[in-house]
């Protein structure tokens, strides 16, 4: 197992280096990181709109663990482990409907969409579907502890996080003007970034404006470097903010409505906030977006991206824009992020040096980086 020192991740933005080599391509660190920062916190899976009806399901794969998101016959949204309780097969293969039950393909039995094991065929020899030491109410799917907030599906694999409005009442309180409802924008709203970088990288970048003169020329021309400022709450969230927000119109002059009531200081404001460990969020008046980092491994990341609107009905050709315009935003991104990745394979790399002034934001994702995998590994010392 490999140990990294930490201990200078630790200091001040202006003396300390950033995470070592090892925290980007080594597979034993990758498998520490899958349980310091994602199994242990309130990770992003998916989001809501991707179960938008009673019975959709669909499978999913969060590091390694196969489960289900599924939008109950109630309409609520929750992820169960996507196996039977049985033989541990796995239950649902592909996107689909369910109707009536979710039925085992191996011996068919068949659970509700609230996770109750309702049937077990034979359980007890031919034609006998019930047995004494079969109790089906202590045999539900396993329900992963869920959160949703801004559409996202933030879970908690280990069960044992404070409550997610524990966690980031200081981000509630924050963007309490947004809490209003959000329509994600169908179809044409959503797309997938595969990226060759770790996760983490992702994040750092998108923490900061620093980059955004060279990478972003199209929005640095409006929304300057000055005009943006940090946002930073140790151990939570960071990001960066800006004071020249500028609404998307067509050919016609056409604008999405403003999110009702949400006030003055957001009509030329805007937000863009990585909520620890995987998610990133934006903020303005007309509309939202949503970004999950799915790590894949050490080196590949997919970049799941959702818009989100006021109303739920919207221009289709505005709409589209809107998605081709931050695609191609987020696109320039790619190279960089690829090219820090390739860089971690540089022996004498220490890590790399922090402006105090510009990139504080990602130092402090680092420091919560650091912050929960040498907690995590008193807790495992503690253990043995």
């Amino acid at each position: 197992m490999t140990l990294t020192d930490l201990s200078n991740v630790r200091a001040t933005v202006d003396k300390a280096n950033g995470l070592p080599n090892a925290h980007y391509i080594d597979p034993d660190v990758f498998a520490e990181e899958k349980h310091a920062l994602l199994f242990s916190q309130w990770a992003g899976l998916a989001v809501a709109a991707d179960v938008p009806e009673p019975g959709d399901a669909v499978p999913m794969d969060f590091l390694g663990m196969p489960l289900v998101l599924i939008r109950d016959k109630d309409g609520d949204v929750r992820v169960f482990q996507n196996i039977c309780r049985h033989r541990g097969m796995i239950l649902v293969e592909e996107p689909r409907k369910i109707e009536g039950a979710i039925r085992c393909p191996y011996h068919s039995w068949c659970y509700s969409t609230k996770g109750k094991l309702v049937s077990t065929p034979h359980v007890g020899g031919p034609g006998h579907n019930t047995h004494d030491a079969i109790k089906r109410d202590d045999l539900g799917l396993l329900e992963v502890r869920s959160h949703i907030w801004r559409d996202v599906v933030f879970i908690n694999v280990s069960g044992d996080a404070p409550d997610f409005e524990v966690v980031h009442a200081d981000l509630l309180q924050r963007w309490q003007d947004f809490e209003k409802p959000l329509y994600h924008g169908g179809e044409d709203s959503k797309f997938q970034l595969d990226v060759e970088t770790n996760w983490k990288l992702a994040v750092e970048n998108y923490c900061e404006s620093y980059h955004l003169p060279w990478i972003h020329p199209g929005l640095n021309s409006y929304s300057r470097l000055e005009d943006h400022y940090h946002i930073e709450e140790p151990g939570r969230f960071s990001g960066q903010g800006t004071l020249v927000y500028r609404q998307l119109t067509d050919d016609t002059g056409a604008k999405f409505p403003d999110f009702e009531g949400v006030g003055k200081k957001w009509d030329e404001q805007a937000e863009y906030i990585a909520v620890y460990p995987n998610v990133l969020l934006g903020a303005q008046r007309d509309h939202a977006f949503a970004i999950i980092l799915e790590a894949k491994s050490t080196q590949q990341t997919l970049e799941h991206i959702h818009l989100y609107y006021s109303t739920p009905e919207t221009p289709d050709g505005l709409r589209k824009l809107n998605s081709e315009t931050w695609k191609e935003v987020f696109e320039e991104d790619v190279f960089v992020v690829e090219g820090m990745q390739k860089g971690r394979h540089a022996v004498n790399f220490d890590g790399g040096r922090f402006s105090p002034v510009m990139d504080s934001p990602t130092h402090c994702f680092h420091d919560w980086v650091a912050g929960k995998i040498i907690s995590h590994r008193e807790q495992a010392r503690a253990a043995e």
